[in-house]
């Protein structure tokens, strides 16, 4: 063969022939440069661009509708050995969970077969490896033999309900790969009997959807005939019916408050809406066995405990298929979403989402005030607002907003707030997460003060710029829906506790601040999960966290993005009580929170404003009163007159090898510049030996440095130059303005001509404006003040061609970053 062909050649020329042979189709089975992940978003400063997709050279598939990918092909040109493509092959497998890797160079195939999946050899022992000739390729039926192992998928009744196609809309959209595996998974599992079943999938990652197609197949397919979709929140029920469901038509009804109505075959429920307080549970209306397949939504939030009402329903129905879906799993020593639901059956994690580009990555900025960094300790004699006296004791940020305001504080955390949009877009969508519905409100009045001095202009054309969206506020609702449909610019800012946490898809939230204590890792995954979803229409592709309470600190718990698993241990019959009583708990485990109530009936109402979020009552009475006692004894105290100010800003930054790096942007600076130059004279050499700075420039942002975030945090008219000598070795630093006025002094351009010479003052004045990366593009020519003095060629021609003028810049910039002017 020869040695000299391209991997297209050996694809075209010997490959795709060799499977048409063996029976592949080449239109439905074959597929070719498959691009199954979106790319990592990567983000330099504001700066956002893509890492390249993951992709594969050929994938097969089994049925027409490229539901099951049954082996993946990667192909090595002629000067490659015949294997050398399968650690590649081996990895795409493994994350498309495909049964076989194959790598060819052309000459015939290496062929792996996992988890001892592989063709019989003859002797009833399949094979776990081999090689074979371009005429010897399996055809899709022993390969679909290889699947039915893997997957396995025993009785002809099982393959034909896995078998079953997708819905595929107008606009052919296809589930992504992970949501295809979780799909399928989901599919064989109920095929093959499985009764209880869990999908763990990250917020944003189309959970619905995934569900959706779930239930689709089974139905569709005969194998289930009547089914449930529970959730706990009225706007997950709308965005269900609105959204991926919408395609049931009239199969699809909604049980509301005392209307059961057992015509339908899918049905759409809150846990509230199937339980009454006055009467007869509205579920038991339906025979245990009416349901045959579940589906729970959130179900981290109380499906498991079975002192929940929610529990109680899911008990009734026993006989019915229940899958799980949640992106945070509850597992504590008392309550366990795996020992109700079994082990996952895929994992499809926050970081995993991330690394595959189709979740947006995000910064972290943690700001230090002085009492949550110190603590703080009132004076002799300090007396509240009230003139009460002021119990003297250590106070702490488990203490503020929930048992003791201090007024500077709250407006400290609403100033850094409006300070960090106003210097990105103050049009980002924000949420605000405060302690409870009071702080929420006296955080909205903060930033709404500080607002109206930093931007006056923007809160000019609308009263709505920032919100409450709360459980108790009968126009959180209208707020709620404005907020995330991404064409309505207002609001802009919301404030809340917990009615934000889960469940809302906030397409396009780009900062998320953190001013409350988040004690629950499921709470925490869930806040985040806020926004995580990426719309590139409207230029969301990552998101900042604003950490006032070291909250932040759960990226480095070892469970926060890992595999769940099972801690629970013993049994607390008190568990009820403690999950509403204990603030500092969270509220995933479905217990009671102040901002949790929408209403106090417990029934879905899609047209009201009132549309009940939690079944706040019957938790309340089955803690007989023990949460209005507690309260009592919580009685906020407010105090002003303390001085209160920012000790640190520290940034979370990515290193090479992938870890979370958290320090100051200038330690960062200075790590990443002292790691490449051994000192300013290294640094000195490569800046005046370079033809163009921009390539150093290039050069320190390729090692991660963010310069324009960096500038903007130390001093805004300071030269790249002057920004990384300063920060790195301390030297000291000009401005742009000074270092063009020294040029200027000087007067070395004496020995070009007038026009020359006011080209170059003009573009010094550039310099003076925006940094040296202007003067080094010609573009900067085409606009005022240059433009005025003629076209491009004109202005290059007065130094005399293209060359002489590209001379004329390099003693211009000799001239701005000349020694007298370093030191």
């Amino acid at each position: 063969m020869n040695k000299n062909l391209s991997e297209r050649d050996i694809i075209t020329k010997f490959i795709i022939p060799s499977l048409e042979k063996s029976g592949w189709d080449k239109h439905f089975q074959i597929r070719e440069e498959v691009g199954f992940t979106k790319g990592r978003v990567l983000v330099k400063g504001k700066t956002v661009k893509r890492a390249d997709q993951k992709r594969a050279d050929i994938i097969l598939y089994y049925d027409n509708d490229q539901k099951h990918p049954v082996a993946v092909i990667e192909a090595k040109d002629g000067r490659h050995n015949l294997g050398d493509g399968m650690s590649q092959a081996l990895e795409y497998a493994g994350i498309l969970d495909i049964p076989v890797a194959i790598a060819s160079n052309g000459t015939g195939f290496s062929v792996q077969y996992r988890n001892g999946c592989g063709r019989d050899s003859g002797n009833g022992i399949p094979v776990a490896i081999e090689d074979i000739g371009l005429d010897e390729f399996p055809p899709p039926f022993e390969l679909w033999e290889c699947y039915k192992c893997y997957n396995k998928l025993l009785s002809q009744e099982e393959e034909n309900a896995s078998l079953f196609p997708y819905y595929i809309d107008s606009e052919g959209r296809k589930p992504r790969y992970y949501q295809r595996i979780a799909i399928n998974r989901a599919v064989d599992a109920v095929a093959k009997g499985q009764d209880r079943i869990l999908l763990v999938m990250a917020t944003g990652t189309g959970k619905t959807y995934v569900a959706f197609q779930i239930i689709y197949r089974l139905w569709k397919s005969g194998k289930k005939k009547r089914i449930l979709y529970l959730a706990d929140r009225n706007n997950l029920i709308l965005q269900t019916k609105k959204g991926d469901f919408k395609h049931f038509k009239d199969k699809l009804h909604i049980i509301k408050h005392k209307e059961i109505d057992k015509s339908y075959e899918i049905y759409l429920a809150l846990y509230q809406g199937l339980t009454n307080y006055d009467s007869e549970d509205a579920y038991r209306q339906f025979s245990a066995n009416f349901f045959d397949l579940i589906i729970v939504d959130e179900c981290h939030r109380g499906s498991v405990d079975e002192d929940k009402a929610w529990h109680r329903i899911l008990s009734y129905f026993s006989s019915a298929t229940q899958i799980g879906m949640t992106a945070t799993p509850k597992e504590t020593e008392t309550l366990s979403n795996i020992e109700y639901f079994g082990d996952p059956i895929y994992t499809y994690s926050l970081k995993q989402g991330i690394d595959d580009g189709f979740l947006a990555p995000y910064k972290v900025l943690k700001v230090g005030i002085n009492v949550d960094l110190e603590g703080y300790v009132p004076e002799k004699g300090k007396r509240d607002d009230n003139g009460e006296l002021i119990e003297e004791r250590l106070y702490n940020t488990k203490d503020f907003d929930r048992n003791l305001v201090i007024d500077e504080r709250t407006k400290v955390v609403a100033h850094k707030i409006v300070e960090f949009l106003a210097n990105s877009n103050p049009y980002d969508k924000t949420i605000v997460f405060c302690i409870d519905i009071e702080h929420a409100e006296r955080m909205r009045r903060a930033i709404l003060e500080r607002a109206s001095k930093e931007m006056p202009d923007v809160l000019s054309q609308t009263d709505k710029y920032v919100v409450r969206i709360t459980g108790d506020d009968p126009a959180a609702k209208g707020y709620l829906e404005d907020f995330i449909n991404p064409e309505e610019r207002f609001p802009c800012i919301a404030t809340t506790s917990k009615l934000l946490t889960t469940g809302t898809d906030a397409q396009t939230c780009k900062v998320i601040a953190l001013d409350c204590n988040i004690g629950s890792m499921t709470e925490f995954k869930q806040i985040i999960g806020r926004g995580t979803r990426i719309n590139e229409e409207y230029e969301k592709y990552y998101f900042t966290i604003i950490d006032f309470r070291n909250v932040t600190n759960k990226f480095f718990e070892k469970d926060f993005d890992g595999t769940p698993v099972r801690i629970k241990e013993v049994k607390d019959s008190d568990r009820i009580s403690e999950d509403i009583i204990d603030d500092n708990a969270g509220n995933d485990a479905g217990g009671l929170s102040t901002d949790s109530a929408i209403g106090d009936e417990g029934y879905f109402d899609e047209n009201s404003e009132n549309g009940c979020e939690c079944d706040d009552d019957r938790l309340i009475r089955e803690a007989n009163g023990l949460y209005n006692i507690k309260r009592d004894k919580r009685e906020k105290v407010y105090i002003s007159g303390v001085d209160v100010s920012v000790l640190s800003e520290r940034r979370q930054f990515i290193d090479e090898d992938g870890s979370l790096v958290i320090c100051s942007l200038k330690e960062w600076t200075r790590l990443k510049v002292s790691s490449h130059f051994r000192s300013l004279d290294d640094f000195l050499l490569m800046w005046n030996s370079a033809d163009r700075k921009k390539a150093v420039i290039d050069e320190l942002e390729a090692q991660g440095l963010v310069l324009e975030e960096l500038r903007s945090e130390v001093k805004s008219d300071l030269d790249v130059f002057d920004l990384v000598c300063y920060i790195a070795w301390d030297a000291p630093a000009l401005t742009r303005r000074e270092r063009a006025e020294k040029v200027k002094k000087r007067n070395y351009w004496a020995k070009y001509g007038e026009k020359a010479r006011v080209v170059l003052e003009r573009l010094l004045d550039k310099y003076a404006e925006n940094g040296i990366e202007d003067i080094e593009n010609m573009k900067v020519l085409t606009v005022d003040p240059l433009s005025t003095l003629g076209t491009v060629s004109e202005i290059v021609s007065v130094f005399g061609n293209k060359s002489d003028y590209l001379k004329a810049i390099r003693e211009l910039e000799d001239e701005i970053y000349s020694a007298a002017n370093i030191a």
